[in-house]
Order: C-alpha cells, then sequence, then structure tokens
C-alpha cells in the first residue's frame, strides 16, 4: 500500500499571494500569527503578504525569532508567541526555515503532549492536525509548503533532528514567483539545487513508485531547464522554478530520501552550512556511489536533464552521462565543488556516525554503513 499526502488546495503564478485573505476568511479564521525571519522583514518581503492582509483587514501579529537552521528555542519561542496574541492560524512566509518552524510550532499548539521539541524528531505519534498554516516560500527549493517534514537543529547536540508528520502539512500553499524576485543569485542558485536533489533523491529511493516517479521526472526537467534562468533573475526561470520545486515536493514528501540529505544535515548543525549548497556538493558523489543500485532510473535522469543519445548509451554511459549533467549545472550555477572550505577533518567521524543515524538514511537505495558514509565525505575533501 502507497500513501500520498498534499496540500488541501495551493495557489501558483504570479500573484498568487492576492488569494490569502479570502483563504482566511473563507476558513472562518479570526487572527494570524505571521511567521517569518529577521532579513525578509528587514528586506520588505514579508511586507508583501502584511500588506494584502492590511488591504483586508485581516488582524496580524508578526513573529520573527526564526534562523537559518532554526533550533528548539526559536519554536518554543513562537509557541509562546502563538499563545500571547490568540491567533488561530498561520502564515508562514520565506523558505525552509520559517516554514518548518511554523509546522513545529502548530504541531505543539495542537499537541501540547508533546512540548518538548526533541519528541517530535522521527515519526511521531502525534493525533491532531496542526495549527492550519497558509505557507508562501520565499525560496525556490525546500518546498515545505507542500511536505509532511520538516527539520528543527539541536544546538545543544550539534545535530539536526528530522521530524516526518503527516498532521503537519499547510492546509494552503501559495507559490507566487514574485515572492521569490528578491533572492540573491547565490541563494537561488543553493535552493534551486535543493530542489533538483529532492527530486534525484526522491526517484530513486526505496519507497519510490509510479505516482512519485512521475513527478519526480517532471521536477528534474523543468528545474535543469530553468535553474540557470532563475539564476540569472529571468521571469521565466523564476516561474519555472517555482513550480519545479513544489513538484519535486509533492514527490519526495510521500517516499522519502536518501543520504545526501543524511550527510547535507550534520553540515548544516556542526557548521550551519546552508543546506542547498551542502546538497549541492554532495549529490555528484553520491550518485556514483548509488548507481549500481538504480536500474534503468539514470537514462531517465540523464533524459531530462536534456542528454541526448541516451537510447545508444550502456549502462555506464548512461549512468555517467546523468551524473556529469548534475556536476555541470552545479558548476554553471556557481556551487562549490568540494567540501575543503567547509569540513574539518577532526569531525569526520562525528558527522559519518550523525549522517548514518538520520532519518532520511534508511530510504537510500543502496545499503550503507558508517565507514562508507566517511569515505564519501572524504572522498569530497
Amino acid at each position: 500500500m502507497n500513501r500520498f499526502v498534499l496540500n488541501e488546495t495551493s495557489y501558483h503564478g504570479k500573484g498568487a499571494i492576492n488569494a490569502i485573505p479570502d483563504e482566511i476568511k473563507a476558513r472562518g479564521f479570526k487572527k494570524a500569527l505571521v511567521a517569518s525571519d529577521p532579513d525578509l522583514i528587514k528586506f520588505g518581503v514579508t511586507k508583501k503578504v502584511t500588506d494584502v492582509l492590511d488591504n483586508a483587514g485581516v488582524a496580524y501579529e508578526i513573529f520573527s525569532d526564526i534562523k537559518p537552521n532554526p533550533t528548539i528555542e526559536n519554536v518554543q519561542a513562537g509557541v509562546a508567541a502563538f499563545k500571547a496574541c490568540s491567533a488561530d492560524c498561520i502564515v508562514a512566509i520565506g523558505g525552509g526555515s520559517s516554514m518548518d518552524t511554523a509546522k513545529a510550532v502548530g504541531i505543539i499548539i495542537t499537541n501540547p503532549e508533546f512540548a518538548d521539541v526533541r519528541s517530535l524528531e522521527g515519526v511521531a505519534p502525534t493525533k491532531n492536525k496542526c495549527v492550519p498554516i497558509i505557507a508562501v516560500p520565499t525560496t525556490a527549493g525546500t518546498a515545505a509548503e507542500v511536505t509532511i517534514n520538516y527539520v528543527i537543529t539541536d544546538v545543544e547536540k550539534n545535530r539536526k533532528m528530522v521530524c516526518v508528520d503527516v498532521h503537519d502539512i499547510p492546509v494552503v500553499a501559495v507559490v507566487d514567483p514574485d515572492m521569490m524576485a528578491t533572492m540573491p543569485k547565490g541563494l537561488t542558485a543553493a535552493t534551486g539545487m535543493d530542489a533538483l536533489t529532492h527530486a534525484i533523491e526522491g526517484y530513486i529511493t526505496k519507497g519510490a513508485w509510479e505516482l512519485s516517479d512521475m513527478f519526480h521526472l517532471k521536477a528534474i526537467e523543468i528545474i535543469a531547464a530553468s535553474l540557470r534562468g532563475a539564476v540569472n533573475n529571468e521571469d521565466a526561470g523564476r516561474e519555472g522554478m517555482a513550480l519545479g520545486q513544489y513538484v519535486a515536493g509533492m514527490g519526495f514528501s510521500n517516499v522519502g530520501l536518501g543520504i545526501v540529505h543524511s550527510m547535507a544535515h550534520p553540515l548544516g548543525a556542526l557548521y550551519d552550512t546552508p543546506h542547498g549548497v551542502a546538497n549541492a556538493i554532495i549529490l555528484p558523489t553520491v550518485m556514483e556511489y548509488n548507481a549500481p543500485a538504480t536500474g534503468e532510473k539514470y537514462k531517465y535522469i540523464a533524459q531530462a536533464m536534456g542528454v541526448k543519445g541516451t537510447e545508444n548509451m550502456s549502462v555506464e554511459e548512461y549512468r555517467a552521462a546523468a551524473v556529469n549533467a548534475v556536476k555541470q549545472l552545479s558548476l554553471d550555477v556557481g556551487i562549490p565543488a568540494d567540501l575543503k572550505e567547509i569540513v574539518k577533518a577532526e569531525d569526520l567521524q562525528f558527522l559519518a556516525e550523525s549522517a548514518y543515524a538520520d532519518a532520511c538514511r534508511p530510504g537510500n537505495p543502496r545499503e550503507t554503513s558508517v565507514e562508507e558514509i566517511l569515505e564519501l565525505y572524504k572522498s569530497l575533501l
């Protein structure tokens, strides 16, 4: 049996944020907690949505105690803010950080027995749907607006907690490319490669099946055709990435990921490495490692990446072609080629053990070990 969980409603395209007040009023909500990070507020991105709320007479209060890799303390502060302002819904504006924080806050509010944030790690047996969330992504990468996953950093233990809960999915996703137009080039590249990693890992993960394959292959195709243009701030590229990352999220949220994410998570926890950058650096190396366990799937990845002539290639050739296409895209958008400037040699054993313990590791198509993950990290130095 396979299960698929998606938003109740999603809006796509320029101007989509104008639908937010109608959704709030139609659902009978009286006041929103607007969760957004300080930089988005500083640069006026959050204001695009709050202006819409103001014009429609929707009551709200802003919560912005959110770090790029949100922490247990951020979640606890969000729970307190939600209770203090007597809100009945959350409008989460931002990248994965804002939406992940909102999910954890929303789950704890409706499931107070999970007030200890650490108790949410893994697949938590919550009983109630979280506070209704309207998610407005400002980056084209995490797809947190359509996933049942969120990641919270445990600063005390230098690790990221991957939480999976069908009760946390936002009821409404509002995917407006205009909200992503102010992303700097580096962030566009990093989040875009994160989206590609979602699509490729979701396509080859153990849980993949026909329905998820459909989403993932289309997402790879859209992202490969759009990311370079998005990095150059072209409208067509921005619009393509807004859609491509969402389509990838529709798939991987329901079937899982693999050890690219397992290896990226401890880099974010230990060094605060941007998640998309870590994924992009690790992805080609892990693709090579996983190739023997993927059947013909790399042929279709290569085709979706725009590689011609795959029908005449041997297995080894189309697998190499898929990996090389990913490497070239990463290079074209300015992602570093290795971890030399990020990882300290003395941390390698800790990183490998953390990656092996990560919730994404069991979904990897090839069985692995701490020792093999350690060798993968070393190969990237």
